[in-house]
């Protein structure tokens, strides 16, 4: 039997925890990161935490394209609710066979081209799903988003710049359809809000600094057009 008691009386917390929560399992994508470029990791939470203190206290949230959701955990620390999409089963399937009941979350296949989903939200985020998205499907993507979103929420879009490209690994390029610079993110963007944000991401520093020099880019959108 393993010994569960720590020479400094401070540790017990590590056992009280696990005896209630069990120790995590790393997601399908996740698990990848870490056991191949824990960097990457990293950079992942910092992208969910930027959402997290940008949603903070609000109600209800949607998150397109969770993958398996791992750092979905993040955004639940700081709302009420997280209601996680994705259009591929396994990832779904990933979701729910590690899900904490401590920590539940709504979880569903969705595609969003297909359709709006069924709900609205004071707030939507995606990181990482448009550059998967064809330049001639990107309209249908925002459109379709957009009808789940309240007329006072707030879209968090993320996507690693196309400088970026040029260090993407070949896997990454097989997917990446549609990356962009942060001008043509920005003017994508503003035909649906009237206020869009840019930020810069180099590693895991959000910051306001040179766009074409940033590795990735964060579109913080709020205010609407043309709402109902």
């Amino acid at each position: 039997m393993q010994n569960e008691q720590t020479k400094e009386e401070q540790y017990k917390l590590l056992f009280d925890v696990k005896r209630e929560y069990g120790n995590a399992e790393l997601g399908l994508m996740t698990n990848v990161s870490w056991q191949t470029d824990p960097r990457r990791f990293l950079f992942t939470l910092s992208r969910y935490k930027f959402v997290s203190k940008m949603f903070e206290g609000m109600e209800k949230v949607l998150e397109i394209g969770c993958a398996d959701a791992f750092a979905t955990r993040l955004i639940q620390q700081t709302v009420d609710q997280v209601v996680a999409t994705d259009f591929d089963p396994i990832f779904v399937a990933d979701v729910e066979n590690r899900m904490n009941p401590k920590w539940p979350m709504k979880v569903f296949e969705h595609d969003i081209l297909e359709g709006p989903v069924k709900d609205s939200f004071d707030g939507i985020y995606c990181l990482d799903v448009l550059e998967h998205i064809s330049v001639s499907n990107e309209d249908t993507f925002m459109l379709n988003s957009l009808k789940s979103l309240k007329n006072y929420g707030v879209m968090i879009v993320g996507m690693p710049s196309l400088e970026s490209q040029v260090y993407a690994s070949p896997a990454s390029k097989i997917g990446h359809v549609n990356c962009k610079s942060g001008s043509e993110l920005k003017a994508l963007l503003n035909k649906y809000f009237n206020n869009v944000f840019l930020f810069s991401m180099n590693d895991e520093v959000v910051h306001t600094g040179f766009h074409p020099m940033a590795h990735y880019l964060l579109a913080l959108c709020c205010g609407k057009r043309n709402s109902d």
